[in-house]
């Protein structure tokens, strides 16, 4: 998704977009062939598998919530509106995410062509649909439900619009990636709604988009080794969520209210992101009001490296983001198609 805010001009992000706009208007780009993972292929995540227990099982050291951020309103790409949480100044990553969007996008507006290099982006939509197309030939929609993992790698120019009617709704994660995976070749993940493995337990139904939850494994394979569920609670029930031991670990409340980390802490409503603190067992949440709790829970293992980011490059250090920006400008190393491109 563009990172690039059209309400505020002194953005670093606006600013980065805007240069290599301004820089490339008539240079050269491109990628390599994009590889795509039929969503039909399984193959066993690289996470840890967090071990099964059932939801209601309470953990003696559940990990507390060190940090509340309430996601507010901006605008974002062309006319787009985003809630950001992850990758604002008061919480600028959280090793291995870069960055934490729920879109609310109506046409015309979106996120016209753009690049990225470094990382991987997951997008999962909430409601509506999005046609995603890339400089390689790689075209795309995604409908309520659906999941596009993109690893962008060493190069990708795309586009991510509307492809219908109305409010279109959903969450955009940004992983990093190892030094030593940064300029692999791109590849997709995707996955229909109906492919997307899901479990229930004791009025907690999951959505389990990578990793491990109630014994069930999602198909995604997650290069940075990553966990990322759809959790949503009925009133009354309780959630006990095993998290690896050493990853760093969020969640992003989508719809209702509820209790998170401590059991007499205070209700947590809509639009806030929670960090979870790095000891404990996992995640506890109680849903003590009378709707449903949907949320999101993501948790990853820190890669523990240096974080050099300049708009939609996300490297290691500032002279890869030179590189990166050379690459773009001139089209080259991965960069090599972009010039002839402009996405339909």
């Amino acid at each position: 998704m563009l990172r690039h805010s059209a309400s505020s001009s002194s953005s670093p992000i606006y600013t980065a977009l805007a240069r290599l706009t301004k820089f490339n208007s008539n240079g050269s780009k491109s990628s390599n062939r994009v590889l795509v993972q039929s969503r039909k292929t399984t193959i066993m995540s690289s996470s840890t598998s967090a071990s099964s227990s059932p939801a209601a099982v309470p953990f003696e050291n559940p990990r507390p919530v060190v940090k509340k951020l309430l996601s507010e309103a901006q605008s974002e790409g062309q006319g787009a509106t985003v809630r950001r949480s992850i990758g604002r100044h008061e919480l600028r990553n959280l090793d291995p995410f870069l960055m934490l969007d729920e879109f609310s996008v109506s046409k015309p507006a979106g996120f016209p062509d753009h690049p990225h290099r470094g990382f991987e982006t997951v997008t999962y939509m909430l409601d509506g649909a999005f046609t995603h197309q890339d400089f390689s030939g790689h075209k795309g929609t995604i409908r309520t439900g659906d999941v596009q993992w993109m690893t962008a790698g060493r190069g990708i120019v795309h586009s991510e619009m509307p492809a219908s009617d109305g409010v279109q709704k959903g969450l955009q994660l940004w992983i990093n990636l190892a030094a030593k995976d940064k300029m692999i070749e791109p590849r997709y993940q995707e996955l229909q709604s109906n492919d997307i493995s899901c479990a229930s337990q004791d009025g907690v139904d999951v959505r389990i988009i990578a990793g491990e939850a109630f014994g069930v494994r999602s198909p995604v394979y997650t290069r940075t080794p990553t966990m990322y569920m759809d959790f949503t609670m009925q009133p009354g029930s309780q959630l006990h969520q095993p998290i690896p031991a050493g990853w760093n670990a969020f969640v992003y409340i989508i719809e209702g209210e509820g209790v998170f980390g401590r059991e007499k802490a205070a209700p947590t409503a809509a639009h806030h992101c929670l960090v979870l603190g790095a000891d404990g067992d996992g995640l506890s949440v109680w849903n003590r009001s009378g709707a449903p709790l949907r949320f999101a829970l993501a948790a990853g293992q820190p890669l523990k490296e240096p974080v050099v980011q300049h708009g939609p490059f996300v490297m290691n250090t500032r002279a890869e983001i030179q590189q990166a920006m050379e690459d773009y400008y001139h089209g080259r190393n991965g960069f090599e198609k972009a010039k002839q491109w402009t996405s339909a």
